[in-house]
């Protein structure tokens, strides 16, 4: 018990749920940096597989089954043809709206290093919220879709 002495005790509870704001924003990041991975792979000509655990359903034991699979991860980034590399960034299957007035959704630029520093980029902007009501947009407008 004479550690228990030595040590500052508080009160608290934990929170079990965090805003849906701060879930999107994780949400995002989490889809940027798989970005900033695959762009890496790329730049060092290597192959990005991530996996993830698949369970399903064996249907002639009718057990369940864990199995490690390879994760697809579809690229945010094309080469236009002006030459170019366009990098449109995505909220689920849509893509967000970068600035309302100019209707912009992609983002130019001219080499591999300028996307990956781009992403780094925007992914402390995400923790910060700039992207929140680009965010909140799509994502009501997903929600409606099933409200049918």
């Amino acid at each position: 018990m004479s550690t228990l002495n030595n040590l500052k005790l508080v009160v608290s509870k934990r929170h079990q749920t965090v805003s849906p704001v701060v879930h999107r924003r994780n949400k995002l990041v989490a889809k940027l940096h798989e970005q900033i991975e695959l762009c890496e792979a790329k730049q060092a000509g290597n192959a990005y597989a991530p996996k993830r655990l698949k369970t399903y359903t064996n249907k002639q034991t009718g057990e369940k089954m864990t199995v490690e699979t390879v994760k697809r991860v579809k690229e945010w980034f094309w080469i236009s043809d002006s030459g170019k590399i366009n990098l449109a960034i995505k909220y689920g299957a849509k893509t967000l709206m970068l600035n309302k007035k100019s209707k912009a959704n992609c983002i130019e630029l001219t080499s591999g290093e300028e996307l990956i520093s781009t992403l780094i980029a925007l992914k402390t902007d995400v923790l910060n919220g700039a992207l929140d009501e680009a965010i909140a947009e799509v994502s009501t407008a997903t929600r409606e879709g099933f409200g049918k």
